[in-house]
């Protein structure tokens, strides 16, 4: 049986340097010293867990229980445990000192094992329900009962997720492939964890089978994979020298989902690897009808989009739902999330991930049939800069972020970051940071509770030179329920059978209105816009400026005429202006 104590003193020498090369040096030999059955339990304690981080079982101690069994083991006074809190700011080195001063020593104790420390870190982070919170405060001074001070302070740092080490997953990695193989088989021990998510089980299989065991770990469903990441361009030319024709896709602002699908069950796992399948029950319930094969691992982005307006909204309406566990089903009819897919990695039983991207797609599109909630993402095949532009503006106009270019031969490489993959952000878009004044000129129809009113306002900025009202977004958000229901009767005189002729729209509007009253509006920021015609081709031929993320204020401008409102020159202005302080400020910051 491993003594934990041979692991703590690999543990104080790691913490002491700074050096990578020694560090992992350190770990090689801790490695080479671990038995076989213990090899996973220390590779997990040395990342600071007890299992990978996609079966979400977490240790959850809060510091104040953790004072608590301090006191508790240790017969201190619970003021002084918490004024070494206070001045050491670690809670491990607390552990370490009120060990050491404890007032009596247990009258029986035994060196404590790797096994025993596994266990019963274990055994707290699966104790739920009724009682649960005495039981964890028992197991864990039944361990600190049996720790020596320098053991104390690592068992509590595991326990508050705060092991100090410095030691990133990928120094484990070097020290696996340099224990268990050579330096040349690195690559393939990566890859290993990158298909498994889980350094544990890689140490469990390579150790007794060398580097070829690891031809066993592959992709299933129900453990997720490392996300496949991008390069970064600054120019459309840049990325077609580099790649020859290329398949474009809108760049979602919204949450990295993976997505797995069988007939009894789905799960969704973050960019992180954190099950994530409760936040999301609509995204659930669109795959169960949108899947044809019940056997799918699926990639795409989880995008919060407004009910009425049929557009994005922030990405914040989604991080709210982060380690939510009520209101969700309100939230997800409230602030429904569509999953854009985009890549297909498992179809079956096979593995697709070292196929080429065209063949991917085209599972992606033949497994999956797109409904309300589930959809395909936007996509192009091109080799010209001009219709790269245009699709481009029109990302930006449908809410997103820019463009991500796929070479069409790439294959998916699981946790590596390349060329294979480029990602084109804005550089058509600058903040805005004040509010403006525009024009309500057409309404669509609202759909689920704003049935019978209208779901979003068509609003304009005024061209004196032209004389016109030229549009510049759909206003849906930062209505109540009380000005939806008069929003009518409000509008009901400027109402209009066609489209006025001052008006100036390349959307089709469910309701017209003569150019008369005037709202206050905040946005995000300013972007080029192939849809509205607000400073039509200032910025670039065949593209107005859009407001992203608008929100009415809740200010009506009865003080004001529609020729009084913001102008299409002002917008540009403001534009030129912000986009020019946001390149000064890019440039500072590099």
């Amino acid at each position: 049986m491993m003594q934990f104590a041979r692991v703590v003193d690999a543990y104080e020498k790691i913490e002491a340097t700074t050096k990578r090369l020694e560090m992992t040096e350190l770990l090689v030999g801790l490695l080479r010293d671990t038995p076989k059955e213990d090899l996973d339990k220390v590779v997990y304690l040395t990342q600071g867990r007890i299992h990978p981080d996609y079966e979400g079982i977490e240790l959850g101690l809060a510091e104040k229980m953790v004072m608590r069994v301090l006191a508790h083991a240790t017969g201190l006074e619970d003021a002084r445990v918490m004024r070494l809190w206070k001045e050491k700011g670690d809670l491990g080195l607390v552990a370490q000192e009120a060990i050491g001063a404890r007032r009596q020593k247990p009258l029986e104790s035994s060196p404590l094992t790797v096994s025993t420390v596994y266990q019963h870190l274990d055994a707290i982070a699966r104790e739920a329900g009724e009682g649960s919170q005495e039981r964890k405060i028992r197991l864990l001074s039944e361990l600190l009962g049996n720790a020596t001070p320098r053991e104390a302070k690592y068992v509590v740092r595991m326990v508050v997720g705060q092991m100090r080490l410095g030691v990133a997953d990928m120094t484990i990695v070097d020290a696996l492939a340099a224990t268990f193989a050579t330096k040349a088989d690195r690559a393939r021990v990566e890859r290993a964890y990158n298909v498994s998510s889980d350094l544990g089980e890689v140490a469990r299989v390579l150790a007794p089978k060398g580097i070829d065991g690891l031809n066993e770990i592959h992709l299933k469903l129900f453990r997720p994979i490392r996300a496949m990441l991008a390069e970064r361009l600054e120019t459309l030319e840049a990325i077609f020298e580099r790649m020859g024709k290329a398949a474009l896709e809108y760049k979602y602002d919204g949450l990295r989902v993976q997505a797995h699908v069988s007939p009894k069950k789905i799960e969704l796992f973050s960019r992180h690897l954190e099950n994530i399948t409760v936040q999301f029950p609509e995204i659930v319930d669109g795959l169960r009808s949108a899947v044809r094969d019940r056997a799918v691992i699926v990639e795409g982005e989880a995008v919060p989009v407004d009910p009425n307006t049929g557009e994005f909204l922030p990405f914040q309406e989604v991080s709210r739902r982060r380690g939510r566990k009520t209101d969700l089903d309100r939230m997800s009819k409230e602030f429904p999330v569509t999953l854009f897919t985009f890549d297909c990695l498992l179809r079956g039983e096979e593995d697709l991930m070292g196929r080429p991207y065209t063949e991917r797609r085209k599972a992606l599109e033949a497994i999956l049939k797109p409904t309300e909630g589930i959809r395909h993402s936007t996509v192009r095949v091109t080799d010209d800069v001009k219709q790269a532009e245009s699709f481009f503006d029109e990302a930006l106009q449908a809410g997103c972020e820019g463009l991500m270019a796929k070479a069409l031969d790439s294959t998916y490489d699981a946790g590596a970051r390349g060329y294979q993959w480029i990602k084109f952000k804005k550089e058509y878009s600058a903040a805005l940071s004040d509010t403006i004044d525009l024009v309500i000129v057409g309404a669509f129809a609202g759909r689920g509770k704003r049935a019978g009113s209208y779901g979003a306002l068509l609003v304009a900025a005024y061209d004196e030179e032209e004389d016109l009202f030229r549009t510049t977004c759909k206003l849906g958000t930062g209505f109540d329920d009380e000005t939806l229901l008069a929003l009518p009767d409000r509008l009901k005189a400027a109402r209009r059978d066609r489209k006025p002729v001052r008006v100036d729209s390349r959307l089709e509007a469910d309701i017209w209105f003569e150019p008369t009253t005037v709202l206050e509006v905040r946005g995000a920021e300013l972007t080029v816009s192939p849809i509205h015609t607000a400073a039509w081709g200032a910025v670039r031929p065949g593209a107005g400026l859009a407001i992203r993320f608008p929100r009415f204020t809740g200010r009506w401008r009865d003080d004001k005429g529609p020729e009084d409102a913001t102008t299409t020159k002002e917008l540009l202005e403001m534009y030129r202006l912000q986009l020019k302080q946001t390149k000064k400020g890019s440039v500072a910051l590099a």
